[in-house]
């Protein structure tokens, strides 16, 4: 039954890695909460918070291009290995850092730049890795969905939990269970039976790789668009979460537990935008669903900006989680099935860099412009922005459109040529 819903889970090896991913995402929220709130707590700054919200994210934006290149050349599982490693050995010594006492903000800056890095070579990999799980490649744009929908009942598990432990037992055991929590990944990664793709060998140079990824996805209408959308909601909007603990402590006046409920919200949001996106049944319309969510997004920023009552603002950041979740899984979705397959690690690259590479500029922008108009007016411009985003992207999709149609034909003839399932629908 459950997999006439989620057909993705057919797959073993899909199943093997969204069980790993299921542990190991609520030990990453966890860190998330527990690194804002030490921040917060060691300083008392809302810029420092964007300075490390920044310095955990400004790799992507440096490092993706080169790192698709990679996924395209390498072994995607075992980049996706190595930086699970990393990342688990980078939870770790936060970990010891603030059980022992020695923590200071320039070991969190360093160890956020570190994990980073890792993210930096992760994202693109673990994306374009997706694909190669499937031996029905029908199945992607579900698979996409249900990655998301575990990544988010993550993101509300863990900022709930990590809120009760770092009242009863400080931020260190958070960054302690996240450090464990890679083991269950990186397991499933080796327990896999991965057919090799080919690889072809390769006779240009890793820069003119790089070039001809940037030119294909600048060409390409409808990728350009959505990439340059995805990064605008990542620079003005998205860095809302590093101002959480604003709100929570300041704001609002709910404390640690606040801040861990807020989040958890923005999760569940999240989770529910994610199970609607895995029950959809095919990638057609979804250039109509990313404005519409992004607007839901936009407006709920709004919302949440003016709000100064605890359980209102809870209230409304469920739909600040799911218009994002679902503008970010969809464009996602949408770049997926329109991409060649022999170019897939590059442009997820540049998906990697319009979603987290443009959020650091966000953060320092946002952590920068709190000091001076408050969190809850950043907040309000961030969402204003969005709507203004959303605006022109509607007007571009007449043209955008000219373009998908042929794809998604191709698309779908290459998926039903070894026998897959039945052709998607077009609608639109």
């Amino acid at each position: 039954m459950i997999t006439r819903l989620f057909p993705a889970l057919r797959h073993p090896n899909f199943r093997l890695f969204i069980g790993g991913q299921a542990i190991s995402l609520i030990g990453t929220w966890m860190q998330r909460v527990a690194v804002g709130w030490l921040v917060y707590r060691l300083t008392g700054s809302a810029l420092l918070l964007g300075v490390v919200g920044f310095v955990s994210q400004i790799p992507t934006f440096f490092l993706a291009p080169f790192a698709g290149v990679v996924a395209d050349r390498m072994d995607r599982r075992r980049v996706v290995i190595a930086t699970q490693a990393l990342a688990g050995a980078q939870a770790l010594l936060l970990a010891l850092l603030v059980i022992s006492g020695h923590i200071s903000v320039w070991h969190i800056i360093t160890l956020s730049t570190l994990l980073g890095i890792s993210n930096a070579f992760d994202v693109p990999a673990r994306q374009s890795f997706l694909h190669e799980m499937l031996e029905n490649k029908a199945d992607l744009g579900n698979a996409i969905a249900l990655n998301s929908t575990v990544v988010n009942a993550g993101r509300l598990i863990g900022p709930s939990i990590a809120g009760i432990l770092i009242a009863v037992a400080g931020e260190g055991v958070c960054f302690a269970c996240n450090a464990v929590s890679y083991g269950a990944v990186i397991i499933a990664l080796l327990c896999m039976k991965i057919t090799g793709r080919p690889r072809p060998v390769r006779t240009t140079h890793v820069l003119q790789e790089l070039t001809e990824g940037i030119r294909y996805a600048g060409a390409f209408l409808p990728i350009r668009n959505v990439l340059l959308f995805l990064a605008l909601i990542s620079l003005v909007g998205m860095p809302y979460t590093v101002l959480m603990p604003v709100f929570a402590r300041d704001i609002l006046h709910s404390g640690p537990h606040g801040l861990g409920f807020l989040m958890g919200g923005a999760g569940a949001g999240a989770l529910a935008g994610a199970l609607y996106l895995a029950s959809r049944r095919n990638a057609a319309g979804l250039e109509r669903l990313i404005p519409t969510a992004a607007t839901i997004f936009g407006c709920a920023l709004i919302a949440f900006s003016l709000s100064r009552v605890y359980w209102l603002s809870l209230s409304i950041i469920p739909l600040v989680g799911f218009g994002m979740m679902v503008q970010m899984a969809s464009s996602n979705t949408l770049v997926q099935v329109l991409v060649d397959d022999d170019k897939r690690g590059r442009v997820m690259s540049l998906y990697a860099m319009a979603f987290m590479g443009m959020a650091p500029f966000g953060s320092l922008m946002a952590g920068s412009l709190a000091k001076w108009v408050g969190a809850p007016r950043t907040v309000l411009i961030g969402g204003v922005c969005s709507l203004c985003g959303t605006v022109i992207f509607v007007l571009a999709l007449p043209a955008m459109r000219k373009f998908m149609r042929p794809e998604y034909r191709r698309a779908r003839a290459a998926i039903e040529a070894p026998g897959g399932i039945a052709e998607a629908e077009e609608q639109g």
